[in-house]
């Protein structure tokens, strides 16, 4: 079976190594983290325009390395090949193996920052989309040094902490060891964030286990959604969490 794969490159080391074992071939495309800080139309136009660009000539299938990520895939449409696509929040799911897996800890631990190699190297935006980005247009982007050059010392310091500190409602950062990292380094950067940011810090071993599903199948459908040729995800606010619906022609 040959596949095309759009995935977000937080994913990208996981992905490569399920790749490299998958008995299908499968054509990958990376996009940008950035794209989740465009907001959701932003995201789902850029989706849309990565999905409208695959040749239904050579692929019998497309893959989303993709959750939800706050309603980023709702309307996406897929007019010529089905579409797989994980039933999941977000990439921590995916990280975690399973949806029950992820929710048992995030109850048994709340307040949790996660890092994994992906968000350590890929998780800033930059170029274009750093300039469309939410973060952008509310000066969260900012450094404490240009908010002191913009506001003056005084004013500096709380803006910085209302709105640039992402973690300052977080107590703990976990690092996901997924089995793809080349050394100890990226452990250690998560761990030198988690003492900068006065956090507790830990790691958790993650699970590789729907990562390697999305690439190879079976495709089950309590984990993925198979979206036919017309027909576009939609969010459900129950146990599915996405379907999909006809599109009219």
């Amino acid at each position: 079976m040959r596949l095309k794969l759009i995935s977000c490159e937080v994913l990208y080391r996981e992905i490569c190594d399920s790749l490299a074992r998958s008995p299908h071939q499968v054509d990958v495309e990376f996009l940008p983290k950035g794209l989740h800080d465009i907001g959701c139309a932003g995201m789902r136009e850029r989706l849309q325009s990565a999905l409208d660009a695959v040749d239904p000539s050579r692929y019998d299938g497309i893959l989303l390395g993709y959750g939800l990520c706050n309603n980023g895939i709702a309307g996406l449409v897929t007019r010529h090949r089905p579409l797989i696509v994980p039933r999941a929040h977000d990439c921590m799911t995916l990280f975690f193996g399973s949806r029950d897996r992820y929710e048992d800890y995030f109850r048994r631990n709340p307040g949790t920052y996660f890092l994994t190699t992906g968000w350590i190297e890929r998780g800033e935006a930059t170029g274009d989309l750093r300039q469309l980005s939410i973060q952008h247009a509310n000066g969260m982007d900012m450094t404490y040094e240009d908010m002191v050059k913009k506001y003056g010392e005084e004013n500096a310091q709380y803006l910085y902490d209302q709105l640039c500190d992402q973690t300052k409602h977080y107590r703990r950062m976990t690092f996901i060891t997924m089995g793809v990292e080349p050394d100890g380094s990226f452990r250690t950067r998560a761990e030198e964030r988690a003492a900068e940011k006065k956090l507790s810090f830990s790691t958790e071993t993650g699970d590789m286990r729907l990562i390697r599903l999305l690439v190879n199948g079976p495709w089950d459908d309590r984990e993925f959604l198979t979206v036919p040729p017309g027909h576009r995800i939609v969010v459900r606010y129950d146990e599915g969490l996405i379907a999909a619906e006809g599109v009219e022609a």
